[in-house]
């Protein structure tokens, strides 16, 4: 009986050849792109699960609020994780890690030449108790421990020594230290939110904050015990938290916690589950910047979407042939098939069908993976799809789309009485089927509702790149190991401004590019040093050079200068700490920080510089101070306009001059900040592309039904055409009725649209408004991809000979 359903099945594929091709086309690039998005989602939802105890490990999360400023990070105080392995039975083990971000370039000399070198991190010795990281060689409950040593990953291994049997050996870094190898570890995984190749001792940090609960300098993890419950250990966290704090809070911001309670402020420590990290939390001091559940789910719904249009498609199509096929289920009826037989062999096509479509649309994943790693910013195999796992997932999908795709049409095939097939009393034609009216209105709702999506996220994303952000980043090349060059650096800085190239040059630390790691500060705005009077601001360390050189704005007072030797004292606000202090004139006034036994020292505000964004456009500006320092970090120069690469070369060649053995590393400044909304950018690349393959598959399905449609009126417009009729008549009257339900689309789409887009727009604090223009070219988009679709077909039929269709009349 099988073999008898397989054989029937490919012989009625076979005779309809190009309804068959069109619909194994659309499916297979429905489930091509829905395998694409299962393995990125799938990516996404595995980061920090290699941990074998990923479900014990959280991380300790800073929530503060005082006086009216919020500090949200992924840091808490250095004491916190002891106290809590000391105190609480719940906590198993702890780790803590201590990482510069921009700053975590190292110099590593090997023979006679000093090579640069990424991602160093300082960790406690129980950090291979915590996280899965397996070492190669080494013991991983010593190797962090002896002061002096390191760890290293494979990679480095075997880029210093072409062997990961290095444990013994030492390693030169640029400050003339000489660090012991005690172990090698295997790179850590992609999927992880945290990439070290380097890790040295915590002690070795040289950080003198174990004891000082209200300096959240560092990232703290926590192994709770099997059977914790998550709600009674953050309780516990809130108590320990509490117990300490509230000691420093009264020394040192003179605040005591029922007044701190009473103000609405608070120290709160979250715990962070680290399966969550990567796509549920998106702080101030992240190791990378994470993804985002949100573009989980919308792929993870747009995946959906595409292989229900395509199984639409399936649906129409089967359904729009019904009349081609209804004399052969009445002759089967009468022959003594029963309705469950017909139901089978319906369902036996579909299947087939999507079997089919299901080995094409691999060899498309297959291809298209490369272009979809570029865009997506991934490193997926396609092992991946070929996987155990994975197979048994497809061949359940085979299933589950062939039933689903051909449920409609075997019923409603199925459903046909003998008597009024025989007589010719089926209806046929698009316009008989409200159900057939309701799929293609379905398939444009989501398509007009795509490029909506597409137009806002595209202007969103323009207006990133467009917007004026407080500071010129064009022309400014970036030296990122500035501080390599000791002393001497601000004898090159002067040596670099005399170059033909170069506009200006500055010393910091600091960068408005490097999105996070900026020094939060507590700062008074009395010399009465109380809570009342206390904020905390961003606080960034620049020189003289720094704003001229970045191309900011001094709105009111002047910028730092060496003509006055006070200003080491002076500090420089920007609006948005003006705003906040309520100050009319700032420049009169002062700000204050506490020296020995707590006195208040003096800063007198010199000038207040024009808002500039030191964060992504994600976070609102905040308020901040700008001090002058001997900041080191980093060398921004303004190139003058011209010949570029010439002026690179002259500062490289100036660099070298000072320090021939260490490498020139240096970056634009308009690259890092591209880097900021890197992935934003590829979020809505790969949106984009969705969006199309779904739009391109309902013209596809459109384009089949339409093809019917005509077959089916095909008398109709011969009769029409001998009467007189024009082709743009008949042409009309074929496209009214796909253009009044891509209407009807249109207005379902335009307000559920809005409303996703807007909510999408909130994760910007500053975002452009969603125009009514972007309606009306999605709308009209939709319309001319129909009308296009529809019109090709339609003018085939209309300028047909009508002698064809009639002479069987």
């Amino acid at each position: 009986m099988l073999r008898n359903y397989l054989k029937v099945a490919l012989r009625n594929l076979w005779k309809s050849k190009g309804f068959t091709a069109i619909n194994i086309i659309g499916l297979a690039s429905g489930l091509a792109v829905c395998l694409l998005i299962v393995l990125y989602v799938a990516d996404e939802l595995s980061f920090d699960r290699f941990n074998v105890n990923a479900d014990r490990i959280y991380r300790l999360d800073a929530d503060i609020l005082f006086n009216s400023s919020r500090f949200y990070s992924a840091t808490s105080p250095k004491p916190l994780p002891v106290a809590l392995v000391r105190d609480c039975p719940q906590v198993e083990n702890m780790t803590r890690i201590t990482y510069f971000g921009n700053q975590s370039d190292l110099l590593i000399r090997k023979g006679g030449n000093w090579i640069q070198d990424h991602r160093m991190a300082f960790a406690d010795s129980t950090f291979f108790q915590v996280f899965t990281i397996p070492l190669i060689v080494g013991n991983p409950a010593t190797a962090l421990m002896a002061p002096g040593s390191i760890v290293i990953d494979e990679s480095a291994a075997r880029r210093y020594f072409s062997s990961v049997d290095v444990v013994g050996k030492t390693l030169e870094l640029e400050d003339k230290t000489l660090c012991k190898i005690t172990g090698v570890f295997k790179d850590m995984p992609l999927q992880s939110h945290f990439h070290f190749s380097f890790l040295r001792p915590l002690r070795d940090s040289h950080m003198d904050d174990e004891d000082k609960w209200l300096n959240n300098s560092g990232m703290s993890y926590i192994l709770a015990r099997p059977g914790t419950d998550q709600a009674e250990l953050q309780r516990r966290v809130n108590a320990t938290a509490k117990k300490y704090l509230d000691r420093q809070l009264g020394a040192e911001l003179r605040v005591s916690p029922e007044d701190l309670q009473r103000q609405g402020g608070y120290f709160h420590y979250q715990l962070t589950p680290v399966t969550d990290i990567h796509l549920r939390s998106n702080k101030s001091y992240e190791f990378e910047p994470g993804g985002n559940i949100s573009y989980v789910y919308v792929f993870s719904f747009i995946a959906i979407l595409i292989l229900v249009i395509a199984c639409v498609n399936f649906m129409n199509l089967s359904t729009a042939r019904s009349a081609n096929r209804a004399k052969e289920v009445g002759i089967r009826k009468v022959a003594g098939s029963t309705k469950g037989h017909l139901i089978i062999q319906f369902l036996t096509e579909s299947i087939l069908l999507s079997l089919f479509s299901l080995v094409l649309a691999l060899g498309i994943a297959v291809a298209l993976l490369p272009m979809f790693n570029s865009l997506s910013g991934k490193e997926l195999q396609p092992g991946s799809l070929f996987s155990l796992r994975f197979s048994l997932l497809l061949l359940g999908l085979v299933v589950v789309v062939g039933c689903l795709a051909g449920s409609y049409p075997a019923f409603y095939l199925s459903s046909f009485q003998p008597i009024q097939v025989l007589k010719g009393s089926i209806a046929s034609g698009f316009r008989a089927s409200r159900l057939r009216s309701s799929l293609v209105v379905f398939q444009f709702f989501i398509s007009i509702g795509l490029i909506i999506s597409t137009l806002v996220i595209y202007n969103q994303l323009n207006y990133i790149r467009n917007r004026s952000v407080g500071f010129d980043r064009e022309q400014v090349l970036i030296i990122h190991n500035a501080y390599t060059a000791g002393d001497k650096i601000r004898t090159l800085r002067k040596e670099l401004t005399s170059l033909s190239g170069v506009a200006d040059a500055s010393l910091s630390g600091d960068m408005p590019t490097q999105g996070s790691g900026y020094n939060q500060q507590t700062w008074w705005n009395s010399s009465t040093i109380d809570a009342s009077s206390t904020s905390v601001y961003t606080t960034v360390y620049i020189d003289d050079h720094y704003i001229p050189t970045l191309g900011m704005q001094i709105v009111k007072g002047r910028n730092f200068s060496a003509d006055h030797p006070t200003d080491s004292a002076g500090v420089i606000l920007n609006e948005a700490a003006v705003r906040m202090l309520g100050w009319k004139d700032p420049t009169r006034e002062r700000l204050w920080t506490p020296g020995d036994n707590m006195t208040a020292i003096p800063h007198p505000v010199i000038g207040v510089v024009k808002d500039f964004n030191f964060s992504s456009m994600h976070d609102k500006i905040g308020p901040m101070v700008l001090t002058l320092s001997d900041s080191r970090g980093s060398m921004a120069v303004r190139l003058r306009p011209g010949n570029i690469y010439s002026a690179v070369g002259q500062i490289e060649a100036k660099w070298k001059a000072f320090g021939p053995a260490v490498p020139f590393s240096y970056t634009f400044m308009d690259d890092d900040f591209n880097k900021l909304y890197h992935a934003d950018q590829q979020t809505g690349r790969v949106f984009i592309t969705f969006a199309v393959f779904a739009i391109l598959i309902a013209s596809l399905g459109l384009f089949g039904l339409v093809t019917y449609a005509a077959e089916q009126r095909r008398k109709e417009i011969g009769i029409r055409k001998v009467l007189g009729a024009r082709v743009t008549g008949i042409v009309g009257l074929l496209s009214r009725d796909f253009t009044r339900l891509i209407g009807i689309a249109a207005l379902i789409a335009f307000p559920v649209a809005w409303w996703a887009m807007n909510k999408w727009l909130q994760s910007f604090a500053y975002r452009v408004p969603i125009s009514w223009w972007i309606f009306v070219v999605a709308g009209g988009a939709a319309f001319l991809i129909a009308l296009i679709t529809v019109s090709f077909l339609t003018i085939r039929a209309a300028i047909a000979n009508p002698v064809k269709s009639l002479r069987s009349e």
